[in-house]
């Protein structure tokens, strides 16, 4: 099957979140599979360049249609494994320090900049001569691709036989721009309604795809639930996914089990696996206690978070409730985000330097020892779509403190009454809830057979793609049957 995915970032070659992981895992998975050809493509930011991928210019240029002229847009290339991965090109909209934002906020144009990227996914695929079966699109910045399959492409015989699948991975994240972004995407006012792209009297690209889509997704079973209970939860358009409610399926992700493998990290000092992990962790546990300045000690419980710090993370939260437990644990985080936040945990680590740690950078190394060193992953997020924190913290052997919302709900199984319990839940992101889900942490943490026990849970569990990626090639073929059936 000939499978495009579009997506405005992709690990390792450009990275926000966690969408670009799963973008990226999911290309490589598929890629593996006996008779998929899958491409990818995503826009040619500034960042993208040299590296360990060395970048191949496709010849030629061709014209993209934005509003009432065309932009010229170019091709690079790279061979990434099975996969062939493109980048669009075009400096006017790509050649800047970020992906999405300035640090005072949104960039003026990027209405202009994804409807400019997904018209040139369609263009472009053109232009190289490979003929999808099903382009997979990626949250608002693509989800224009499926609106255009159904109306402006709807009689370009190159894409008769197209289908597409529309995967929502936050669906707080919408693209809503003003009404004159409809005649920038090539629209026209007939195409101003509720029942199509209009939203609040502007335009909202991620309803686009959930509308024109012909399956649509998002990233678990729970969440799926979640975003249709209510307007708040699917943040107005909870009417749209229940009307589609046949149509739309929840896909738990899954994480690169080789990049995240605590038995050949080169990070870390000592590889371990299920059976051997009391020695590894308790020497990578040394060498960041060493390495950030805490206390060496390794029979004090170490709590880490590696998260964006706003909001959506419950992080505050984490910092309300922190300074009452740091006399019987240690607490390491890496983050960026709210400048609060930032602030309270520099703060907190320059207070008390022996048992807070704060780092805030992007530094995948310092990541990946933390996981390992760590025995809880404190992550109690007001919502959580899927979150692949609490996997890769598992498979690394520290234990989820969560809360109980869509993925987290999907992966992590509490203590109480049941047989293989892998982490602690909190019913919601509240101070005395978390306090209270923490507080059972450390209590079976004191219990060293029950805290074994519940570690090599956490460890066996299977998170890897083989599994997710068999349902969205299920999606593929309903999709491929669908188009041809027609």
């Amino acid at each position: 099957m000939n499978i495009l995915i579009a997506a405005s970032e992709v690990f390792p070659f450009c990275k926000t979140g966690g969408l670009a992981d799963v973008a990226g895992a999911l290309a490589q998975v598929l890629s593996r599979t006996k008779g998929n050809k899958v491409t990818v493509f995503l826009p040619r930011y500034r960042t993208i360049s040299g590296g360990a991928f060395a970048l191949k210019s496709v010849p030629g240029t061709f014209l993209v249609p934005v509003g009432d002229h065309y932009e010229t847009a170019s091709l690079s290339h790279v061979q990434w494994g099975n996969a062939s991965v493109y980048f669009v090109d075009n400096p006017k909209y790509f050649d800047r320090t970020d992906l999405y934002r300035t640090r005072f906020g949104d960039f003026h144009d990027n209405d202009e900049r994804f409807i400019f990227f997904s018209r040139a996914v369609l263009e472009g695929a053109k232009f190289i001569g490979f003929k999808p079966d099903v382009i997979h699109c990626h949250d608002w910045q693509t989800a224009l691709i499926p609106a255009y399959l159904k109306t402006l492409y709807a009689i370009d015989a190159f894409f008769a036989a197209t289908g597409s699948v529309m995967t929502v991975h936050n669906i707080a994240y919408q693209g809503f721009f003003g009404k004159d972004t409809l005649f920038k995407a090539g629209f026209g006012w007939m195409d101003f309604t509720s029942e199509r792209l209009e939203f609040y009297d502007g335009v909202n690209f991620l309803k686009a795809g959930l509308v024109y889509g012909d399956v649509i997704s998002t990233v678990s079973p729970t969440y799926a639930a979640e975003v249709q209970s209510s307007s708040e939860a699917g943040r107005g358009l909870d009417g749209i996914l229940r009307a589609r409610s046949s149509s739309f399926y929840g896909i738990l992700n899954g994480i690169d089990t080789e990049l995240w493998d605590p038995e050949g990290d080169s990070f870390i000092p000592v590889g371990y696996y299920e059976k051997s992990f009391t020695a590894g962790k308790a020497a990578a546990k040394k060498q960041l206690q060493e390495l950030l300045g805490l206390e060496v000690n390794p029979s004090i419980p170490m709590a880490g978070v590696v998260s964006r710090l706003d909001y959506q993370k419950g992080l505050d939260v984490v910092a309300d409730i922190a300074p009452r437990f740091l006399d019987r644990m240690q607490l390491v985080v890496l983050g960026m985000g709210d400048h609060n936040l930032q602030d309270w945990f520099g703060h907190i680590s320059a207070t008390v330097p022996t048992r807070a740690a704060y780092r805030g950078t992007m530094d995948e190394a310092l990541a990946h020892k933390i996981y390992a060193a760590s025995d809880m992953l404190l992550m109690p997020s007001r919502f959580e779509p899927c979150g692949l924190s609490q996997m890769i913290a598992m498979r690394y052997g520290a234990l989820p403190v969560a809360v109980k919302t869509g993925g987290i709900a999907d992966t992590v199984i509490d203590t109480e009454g049941k047989n293989t319990p892998n982490g602690f839940l909190a019913k919601y992101c509240e101070g005395g809830e978390v306090a209270w889900a923490l507080e059972n942490a450390l209590k079976a943490f004191a219990d060293r057979k029950r805290w074994i026990g519940m570690v090599r849970n956490a460890m066996s569990g299977d998170f890897s793609w083989d599994k997710s990626a068999e349902l969205y090639m299920e999606l593929y073929k309903k999709v491929y049957a669908a188009k041809h059936r027609g």
